[in-house]
């Protein structure tokens, strides 16, 4: 059915774009072909994590003149935290590619290279 769609769509865009019945009836500026490549855009990001943390690790800092030994166990549990929350992420974004989530702009980019459109009007 879907396929059936798909050449209902074409066959009316090509209808729309003839000449036979006079002016076409749609003048697009560009060629209506999609490109072979993607646009490099960065994932957005998370919220911050470990915020308590390092605040509570700079407070003893501060009150301790910036001397590491003695803020030990803050800066333990800074860590700690990071690496949670780092463990995390790797986490959710194995799930996400083993899922069949969105493809990254290298991988899209390797594909469409490897599977190229044709370069040629409807």
């Amino acid at each position: 059915m879907a396929a059936q769609g798909g050449v209902l769509f074409q066959e009316k865009v090509s209808r729309l774009l003839s000449r036979t019945n006079g002016k076409p009836v749609l003048k697009p500026n560009k060629p209506m072909v999609l490109k072979d490549g993607v646009a490099h855009r960065k994932p957005k990001k998370g919220e911050a994590t470990c915020i308590t943390e390092m605040s509570v690790m700079m407070v003893c800092w501060k009150q301790n003149n910036f001397v590491d030994g003695l803020c030990s166990n803050e800066i333990n549990s800074f860590y700690k935290c990071v690496e949670k929350a780092q463990a995390a992420v790797k986490n959710k974004s194995e799930k996400t590619r083993l899922q069949g989530g969105r493809l990254d702009p290298n991988q899209a980019i390797t594909l469409l290279k490897r599977y190229p459109n044709w370069h040629s009007e409807i």
